[in-house]
């Protein structure tokens, strides 16, 4: 069993002293706020992905790298990263890096998304949501587990002789969540 702190990093105002942070003092918190989790004996620190006011975490990626540089034994993990409206090449990238630079310590959790606004910022479709993500999780499989990929789907330009870099640490490809609020 593992406890761990999840925060949505939401921008709200201190019910005690009535201000709201910046942008940049949330963000710095949300770093502080890690370390100490690691220091009270948390297994876990996982932040979500949001793309809209009043949250400040678009690039979990960077976060999580800058928490994994400032800790020892934490493990860093999203509560949840969009399989839908991220490219599941960039997921691939980008986690397998974080895979690196964390020395294993992370976890991925992935979801769909239930905001509508957020699928056509992306050049996307909430109601094509299932068969998307199931497109993307297959691929983000495919990437991780695969050298050489190639691969033609619905939404998204076909892949030829694709290799993802840089490869999962140790050739395992982190362990993969599935975030959900509904069946």
């Amino acid at each position: 069993m593992e406890f761990g702190l999840f925060s949505v990093s939401d921008v709200t105002r201190d019910p005690v002293s009535g201000e709201t942070p910046s942008e940049g003092a949330r963000i710095r918190n949300l770093v502080t706020q890690a370390v100490f989790s690691e220091e009270a004996g948390f297994d876990v620190y996982a932040i979500g992905e949001h793309h809209n006011p009043p949250f400040v975490s678009s690039s979990p990626t960077t976060l999580l790298a800058t928490i994994a540089a400032k800790t020892t034994r934490l493990k860093v993990s999203t509560s949840t990263t969009l399989i839908t409206t991220n490219d599941p090449v960039k997921i691939a990238e980008d986690y397998a890096m974080l895979q690196h630079l964390s020395d294993g310590r992370m976890d991925l959790m992935l979801g769909r998304g239930n905001t509508a606004p957020v699928y056509p910022w992306f050049g996307q479709d909430i109601r094509q949501g299932l068969p998307l993500a199931l497109e993307n999780y297959n691929l983000l499989h495919r990437l991780w587990r695969e050298d050489v990929v190639d691969f033609e789907g619905s939404f998204r330009t076909p892949l030829n002789g694709f290799t993802s870099t840089p490869r999962p640490l140790h050739g395992v490809p982190p362990f993969v969540w599935h975030g959900s609020v509904r069946a």
